[in-house]
């Protein structure tokens, strides 16, 4: 170290506004304590995990309230039960949970150090030395390689490449697998791979603070004492991959936390289900219907001792003046008699019903993606219900909906179209994986993956028809794809958009194969003849002009410029004379568009060499202007693409994830909304909504909102909102929000609209539409679209159009996407479910669910959400009749036994009530519990609907749960109690002593609850009946053998019933009662029930009762279903995400010749 640098001190790290570095100089940087390259997801270590955990859990309502009921039984005075009646079941409580927890941490801890121990070169005192990702810091120079991670975010100082560009991929960020180019400043770029160079380098940065704009970046470079720009070209991210690029080496600016990725993570919080919420408000009310219960009790006791223990003194002595404290008394020990209305088994029973549900979704084979062997994984085990009950489905699109693959499906080529199969009967043929494909073996360079089923093109080829070879020889020249052969003959494609991949793979295939370029030519084998094109210029691609054209001189000198985009645009520059044929195309261009494909127009023009001459001069002089450049190159670009001659069209098929449009018309039967939330332009995402048939031209009407003010997204909200619901809709805009207030917060009732829309909204716009005094038009406005699709979201923006509808509508959602930009909306919605694709692991590291494709989301939802939703709901309702109906049992006691808090039920009946005899049964129905089968889930998803409006468990229902519990209490008290009193045993014995009611009392209870059970078990098992009546044999088991007397001579003072269980349970009196009581208890049940199904039946109801007729008679068989198809054209052109690379590929600064190719004949480009 210098020993005249500044000292290492320590330091407090406070918000920071802007970044000061150093290159090389690690003591410099850390006075300002920047974070290191280490990732912490993990919450716990070794030390912390007990004292955390435990807090975290006594966090818990319920789990406190335990707590101090503990405290309170090892209060003598005060208990009346054993302490070991609580601190067992906290005990098994506490241990489960943290046993989850610790695993679940376990597992964050495996990923952090997978990722911290990663290999990096960093740059050491002019050394490379191999080190490890975590020990990276700020200001550090690291050398990175092809197919390399980047470490960190990092600023590009030189590569392998001319003019030191790097290639990368950004899949894990964005979910765009296309390449995208950096280039270092000319300044480092001089810097090459010299180690001694590198590590003298002294560079000053400053930039912006860490933020989470993967688009932006802002900085300065000072070089002996020259300043230097940077912006986002310069810098390379975490999370992207080094491609094409034999090495590189970037200056560490933002390391760990600080990177663009991990800003992008989103703050995680802590997600709950509603049911879970209604969960925590129901034992508040139950703690107080619990504190209202011991008041009247201990009031009673005060009354009772005044009255009547005066009487009793002989037997109970107490002090002049003691009624006011037996009564306090009185109140803590009902406290803790009647503290089981809230059992803490309940918390045990929620977990492992959830880790139940956890486990079939890893198990579920239909959910298994065999090709990446990649299966379904619940990532919580919190959550499950919570899938029963969506609204709103927030999905990504590339990676998510669609492969990112395009294909060259079909064309037409001078009025003919190809790519359809016929019969020998003329029949068309629908296209599989069986039908024949057309041999290309013919053609050494054609690539093997290409598939085609059309034969008569081939043959149109191969017959070398002239319209046909111009048609192939324009799809191989006007490009901006650059070649790489690393062996000869095998060809790989680098592409800037996919579409333009597959054209010009296309063109390969069929004989005119692309296979070099340098700044002034164009290398093509035409059938087999090698040509080289001179290349004169290129004029771009951008969003207004829709097209791209390329003017080459062909080896003949024959001069001409090539065209290619969409056909809106095209057809307004063709010559005259191509009338008829631009109506036979159109036709084929309609039918392509009807199939879902991306259509482009293909033209050409023969130049002029003197006209081309002159309008090359002006060209030159408008590309060299100072102002005004761009406008006066577009005027010269509509000069020269003129009266084109129209060759034909190409039809691509970007290509869907396997079953992606019948997953969305099933959501959408389960009246489940799709809002696709992209960082794709418009035209590519309107585009794929077509295509996923979330578009289509039988909707009413289909909004754009691109307003770039915030009084024109305004006007453009409101014009959209009077359209569909113009009855809720006032004027002035001020006074129509009627905001519902649900719980703390204001929800925006439901609006219908008038027919069936869809919205699009640009990023620009959606920016407006955010702002606090519009938002609450943008959602009013949407959320009565059917279909909702924004466009250049930023990852900000995503997770903010979440946050609104979650503001605003009392509903659940779920964000869905493969990529880094997907984490914060996956964060934000109650449920994130991550694509485990090609895209990286960001989104599935982050979500709560995960599998390898989209279709996958309607059996989540339709089949093991919406169980476990019904399943959960019937275990609340069944577990708080059961306890409501064993606790109020004491209650109705208390009167009768002078309010001394005396238990009904013996000290071991109370402690293996929830424990033992009850908790298997309900865990069978709530585990394997199933109305329909998945089958009938999937094909009547209006099941599904129930879940939605919350309808199986609510307060309403929690209410005539409790009522029905009071009825029950009533009858299992006082029917044990008629039938005890004054009765006699057949031994001529009293049958009307207290253990003998305890026991008769408890039979009742527990065989009325396990026939409840019974009626509502839907499904039964063999599980089912073995926890059912295995339960009541344990049952009757532990009572004969707690009774006897071998027990109660070893533990004399725990086991005083004594021989009561023999005496009693062979009195036929006593199984009358129990026959009685279940009579009583469950005959309202059974015709309520009954006359609900058949007078005011629910969606539920009305089909179940028509899966029972279909299952009656074998089902006909389904009949293919022809989802709807948009006959509106859509430009292949929306996939180029960006200005082209015209101006990169005639700079030169993109190739690298490893021979002169005058003497080689072709040139290479960089690997």
């Amino acid at each position: 170290m210098d020993a005249n640098a500044p000292p290492r001190i320590a330091c407090i790290r406070s918000s920071e506004e802007e970044r000061h570095l150093r290159a090389n100089n690690r003591i410099f940087n850390l006075q300002f304590c920047y974070a290191k390259n280490v990732i912490k997801t993990s919450k716990y270590n070794v030390f912390t995990f007990l004292p955390l955990n435990l807090f975290e859990q006594f966090q818990r309502i319920a789990n406190t309230y335990f707590l101090c009921l503990l405290i309170l039984q090892l209060i003598p005075q005060v208990s009346s039960l054993s302490w070991f009646t609580t601190v067992v079941p906290l005990f098994l409580v506490l241990t489960v949970s943290a046993a989850k927890d610790a695993t679940d941490d376990f597992g964050r801890h495996r990923n952090d150090k997978h990722v911290n121990n990663r290999p990096v070169k960093v740059l050491v005192n002019g050394r490379l030395k191999d080190d490890r990702w975590l020990n990276v810091e700020v200001g550090d120079i690291i050398k990175l390689q092809n197919n390399d991670s980047v470490t960190a975010d990092l600023l590009l100082l030189s590569s392998s490449e001319p003019h030191s560009l790097a290639y990368i991929e950004t899949a894990e960020l964005d979910g765009e697998t296309n390449l995208k180019v950096r280039q270092a400043l000319t300044v480092t770029s001089e810097l090459g791979e010299d180690l001694q160079a590198l590590s003298t380098f002294d560079g000053e940065v400053r930039c912006e603070a860490p933020n989470n704009k993967l688009d932006r970046f802002a900085g300065i470079l000072t070089v002996q004492g020259e300043k230097y720009a940077l912006d986002n070209e310069r810098l390379l991210l975490r999370g992207c991959t080094i491609r094409n690029t034999e090495w590189c080496f970037g200056l560490v600016i933002f390391a760990g936390p600080d990177t663009k990725l991990m800003q992008n993570s989103g703050r995680t919080t802590l997600k709950r289900t509603s049911i879970e919420c209604l969960m925590n408000a129901l034992v508040l009310v139950i703690f107080g219907f619990l504190v209202a219960m011991c008041l009247c009790l201990a009031i009673g006791n005060s009354v009772w001792e005044y009255s009547k223990g005066y009487y009793f003194q002989e037997y109970l002595p107490w002090p002049e003046g003691s009624v006011p404290l037996s009564g306090f008394l009185m109140f803590w020990s009902y406290i803790i008699i009647l503290n089981t209305v809230v059992p803490i088994s309940l918390y045990v029973s929620v977990e492992i019903i959830r880790l139940g549900h956890s486990c079939y979704i890893d198990w579920d084979r239909k959910m298994y993606y065999a090709p990446s062997n990649m299966p379904a994984q619940a990532r919580t085990t919190t959550l499950n219900e919570e899938l029963g009950q969506i609204q709103y489905v927030f999905s990504d699109k590339t990676g998510t909906l669609t492969q990112n693959i395009m294909v060259f499906n079909k064309c037409s080529i001078a009025g003919k179209s190809y790519g359809d199969l016929y019969s020998q009967e003329d029949q068309q043929v629908e296209l599989s994986e069986k039908a024949e494909k057309v041999n290309f073996s013919y053609n050494p360079l054609a690539d093997p993956k290409f598939v085609f089923h059309d034969q008569a093109l081939v043959e149109a080829v191969k017959a070398g028809d002239e319209a046909t070879h111009r048609f192939f020889r324009l799809l191989s020249l006007c490009h901006t794809v650059m070649p790489e052969e690393k062996e000869e003959g095998k060809l790989v494609y680098q592409a800037q958009s996919p579409d333009e991949g597959a054209l010009v793979t296309a063109a390969r295939n069929f004989g005119f194969v692309f296979r070099a370029r340098t700044p002034e030519t164009i290398t093509v084998v035409e059938m087999g003849e090698t040509k080289v094109y001179k290349l004169l210029a290129i004029l771009d691609f951008n969003n207004v002009r829709k097209r791209m054209s390329v003017i080459v001189r062909s080896p003949e000198g024959t001069l001409t410029l090539y065209c290619k985009g969409a056909d809106t645009v095209l057809y307004e520059l063709l010559h005259a004379s191509c009338g008829p044929l631009k109506e036979e195309t159109k036709e084929h261009l309609d039918e392509f568009a009807g199939e879902g494909l991306r259509t482009l127009v293909v033209a050409c023009r023969d130049l002029d060499e003197d006209w081309f001459a002159g309008w090359w001069r002006r060209h030159h002089k408008a590309s060299t202007a100072l102002e005004q450049r761009e406008r006066r190159l577009s005027e010269l670009y509509e000069e020269i693409e003129r009266d084109m001659m129209l060759l034909g069209a190409t039809a691509i098929e970007d290509k869907l994830q396997e079953g992606v449009p019948q997953t969305i018309e099933i959501l959408g039967k389960a009246q489940i909304k799709v809002w696709v939330l992209t960082g794709d332009k418009q035209e590519t995402a309107v585009n794929i909504g077509y295509s996923c048939n979330m578009l289509y031209d039988a909707m009413k009407d289909i909004f754009v909102i691109q307003g770039s003010s915030l009084e024109e997204v305004r006007k453009e909200l409101r014009k959209a909102r009077k359209k569909m619901s113009p009855e809720t809709f006032v004027e002035d805009g001020e006074q129509d929000a009627p905001l519902q207030r649900s719980g703390t917060s204001k929800v925006l009732p439901k609006e219908e609209p008038n027919g069936v829309y869809g919205l699009v909204i640009n990023g620009h716009s959606l920016a407006y539409a955010l702002e606090r005094e519009l938002e609450l038009e943008l959602v009013r406005a949407a959320c009565l679209c059917k279909t909702v699709i924004c466009c250049r979201v930023t990852p900000l923006q995503k997770a903010q159009v979440v946050e609104l509808v979650k503001r605003y509508k009392r509903a659940a959602t779920l964000a869905i996407g493969d990529g880094a930009n997907d984490v914060g909306m996956i964060k934000a919605a109650h449920i994130g479910v991550g694509i485990s694709g090609q895209e990286g692991m960001q989104a599935v590291l982050s979500s709560d669910f995960s599998f390898a494709q989209f279709r996958y989301l309607q059996r989540l939802l339709l089949v093991h959400g919406r169980w476990s939703y019904l399943r959960m709901c019937k275990f609340l309702a069944y577990f708080f009749y059961k306890n409501f109906a064993f606790t109020l049992v004491h209650f109705w006691y208390a009167f009768f036994s002078g309010f001394s808090a005396q238990t009904v039920y013996d000290e071991w009946f109370i402690t293996l009530y929830n424990l033992v005899y009850t908790a298997l049964p309900v865990l069978g129905m709530s585990l394997f519990d199933q109305d329909v089968d998945d089958c009938w889930s999937l094909q009547f998803p209006q099941l599904y609907t129930p879940g939605q409006q919350n309808l199986s468990f609510n307060g309403t229902e929690f209410v005539k749960c409790l009522l029905y519990s009071v009825y029950s209490s009533l009858v299992l008290f006082f029917v044990p109690y008629g039938t005890v009193h004054s009765s006699e045993r057949s031994d001529g014995k009293g049958l009307d002593d207290y253990q003998s009611f305890a026991l008769t009392a408890q039979t009742c209870l527990l065989v009325v609850v396990s026939v409840q059970v019974g009626l509502d078990t839907a499904y039964w098992t063999a599980v089912n009946h073995l926890f059912v009546w295995g339960s009541l044999a344990t049952y009757f088991a532990i009572t004969f053998t707690m009774h006897s007397n071998g027990v109660y001579l070893v533990f004399t003072a725990s086991f005083p019933f004594v021989g009561t269980a023999r005496n009693t349970l062979n009195q036929p009196v006593v199984w009358l009662a129990v026959l009685l009581c279940v009579i009583l208890c469950v005959l309202p049940v059974v015709g309520f029930r009954f006359l609900k199904a058949q007078l005011r039946p629910t969606v539920s109801d009305q089909v179940l009762r028509k899966v029972r007729e279909l299952r009656k008679r074998p089902p006909p068989p389904s009949p293919k279903r022809r989802l709807q198809r948009s006959v509106s054209r859509h430009s292949g052109y929306a996939f180029s995400h960006q200005h082209g690379f015209g101006a990169l590929i005639t700079s030169g600064h993109n190739m690298r010749p490893k021979l002169r190719f005058d003497t080689s004949g072709s040139f290479a480009l960089s690997r």
